[in-house]
């Protein structure tokens, strides 16, 4: 009951991540959260927490950051080293009513210092690892303080120097001024800083405080997304109100995963796509790793039919299913469906799902040329609903662009079925002339070869669809088999086999498609 009373306040005034640790604390203040890691900010806290203590982390941390003059209204930039205490790092900063800006561990120096750049003298909250690696950037022009999450750095304050600071009255922001900024993969240059508010933040827990509905008993929910994503902001919020255990992960290596999954048993799995394409293999490990999951959910990005099988195979729970969620940073969850061990390995990966019953985002498809838009002659997919983002920070007119009224154009093409159902097609940036959907056809071949690890089709040099493709352990690819898969799209080129570690990825994993297709206007890669 609390729970929903917790709900409902955020509902009326908004999502405060300031707010939400001490919230959930007096919703239950034991459900325990645990990590794979030591936090670089607060090492002697140890990996195993209660939200109670949480909270008064988050509180302490604030007290620490007050007193190194952070105050309301001002922007704090959190680049560090991926750990879980990002999340805690921004949770403080917004307890006293500063802006949080999110930027990703995996951008480089050259973007870091442009976002610096666009954001204007914000405080920089960073460890003694990364301000190595921004060496070659003038903070001093760029910011107004920087703070060392950990240990010593000149021109830093530290905060451990600040242990002890008196605590801080919270300072609430207003319901639509901005309180959490993100930014976007940057799959086509730098990165578009996304802005929330804690309106638009507490609009985007509807579809999925349902979807939690469907789990009765509190078992333990895993965590593996980015902690700078605007995606953490819900996952952790409804964990905690819905007063599950949280397992939060940062490592990604498949053994390690399966001694934490085996350790904690978790019902509910929440991952990037990738991950659980990279976590595959485990569905076959004797221990089954995955035994206790009930729900697998993932969102960022596609997710082949193949990988939702296999894992959905592991699971020993009745009814065990996959939910995915097709959106993005501006517009949050837009349509969704589930697909059932018996089913998931013929589905068709384009249908991305249906809009979510009560209140949550409305989807259109929009013409391209005219014609009605369909399965042939796909057209703009378009959401409106009050959780789309309120603005790019600093390029309202590249928000502009892609408003029309209340609907956000998402940048991807696709069509709408006689049964309402979404299917996504490709991104409009990554279209190839004779291709229908690329993703569609990393589907069907990837269902066919299990011996590829990942499968990308590209636009090439003279606009012909190249399948760049990886295989388990870089082992050689059987052309007999290849020419089989693919016996169905005739348009392909001969395959280009690259290792799996040189694909370019976003901070969510995703393949940089355009960057990987101006590989092959530079050079002539060694074909399969």
């Amino acid at each position: 009951m609390k729970g929903s009373i917790a709900y409902t306040s955020i509902q009326k005034r908004g999502l405060h991540i300031g707010l939400l640790p001490e919230m959930a604390a007096a919703v239950n203040a034991s459900t325990p959260i645990t990590l794979d890691h030591d936090l670089d900010v607060l090492p002697q806290a140890g990996r195993r927490l209660t939200v109670a203590q949480y909270a008064a982390h988050v509180d302490d941390l604030a007290g620490r950051l007050w007193a190194a003059g952070v105050r309301p209204d001002e922007h704090v930039v959190i680049h560090k080293t991926h750990n879980a205490d990002i999340w805690m790092l921004a949770a403080a900063a917004s307890r006293i009513g500063a802006v949080v800006v999110m930027l990703s561990p995996a951008l480089d120096a050259v973007t870091v210092g442009a976002l610096l750049k666009r954001v204007e003298m914000p405080s920089l909250l960073t460890d003694v690892r990364t301000l190595g690696k921004l060496a070659e950037l003038d903070l001093a022009a760029l910011t107004s303080r920087v703070l060392a999450a950990d240990g010593e750095h000149e021109g830093a304050v530290s905060l451990a120097s600040l242990a002890g600071s008196p605590r801080v009255k919270p300072v609430v922001r207003p319901i639509d001024a901005p309180a959490v900024i993100t930014h976007t993969s940057g799959t086509t240059g730098i990165p578009k800083l996304v802005v929330h508010t804690p309106r638009t933040q507490g609009i985007r827990l509807l579809p999925q405080w349902r979807l939690l509905a469907l789990m009765r008993k509190k078992e333990t929910v895993a965590i593996h997304i980015p902690f700078v994503h605007s995606r953490m902001v819900a996952a952790m919020s409804l964990a905690l109100l819905k007063q599950f255990p949280v397992l939060l992960l940062r490592e990604s290596e498949a053994g390690q995963v399966a001694e934490q999954f085996l350790e904690h048993r978790p019902v509910f799995v929440e991952a990037l796509p990738n991950s659980l394409m990279d976590w595959e293999d485990l569905a076959d490990d004797p221990r089954m790793p995955f035994g206790s999951v009930k729900v697998f959910s993932s969102t960022f990005d596609a997710i082949h039919p193949r990988t939702m099988s296999r894992l959905l195979n592991a699971s020993h729970r009745r009814g065990a299913l996959f939910f995915q969620i097709y959106g993005q940073s501006e517009v949050g969850p837009a349509v969704g469906r589930a697909y059932f061990r018996h089913s998931a390995h013929k589905a068709n990966g384009r249908c991305v799902g249906w809009a979510m019953p009560g209140g949550a985002a409305k989807v259109r498809v929009v013409s391209r040329d005219g014609q009605p838009p369909t399965e042939h002659n796909p057209g703009f997919i378009e959401v409106a609903w009050p959780g789309l983002a309120k603005t790019y920070f600093a390029e309202q007119d590249r928000y502009d662009t892609n408003r029309n009224g209340d609907w956000w154009r998402t940048g991807d093409v696709g069509y709408r079925t006689r049964w309402g159902c979404l299917h996504m097609l490709d991104r409009e940036v990554d279209m190839i002339p004779g291709v229908r959907s690329s993703l569609e056809v990393e589907d069907v071949v990837l269902g066919r070869l299990k011996e590829l690890s990942e499968l990308v089709v590209v636009q090439g040099p003279n606009a012909e669809p190249v399948p760049v493709i990886c295989t388990v352990d870089d082992a050689p690819l059987d052309p007999e088999r290849w020419r089989a898969a693919v016996a169905q799209f005739p348009q392909l080129a001969d395959p280009v086999q690259i290792p799996q570690a040189e694909l370019p990825r976003t901070a969510t994993l995703k393949v940089q498609r355009l960057a990987l297709a101006a590989r092959f206007a530079e050079q002539s890669p060694k074909r399969a």
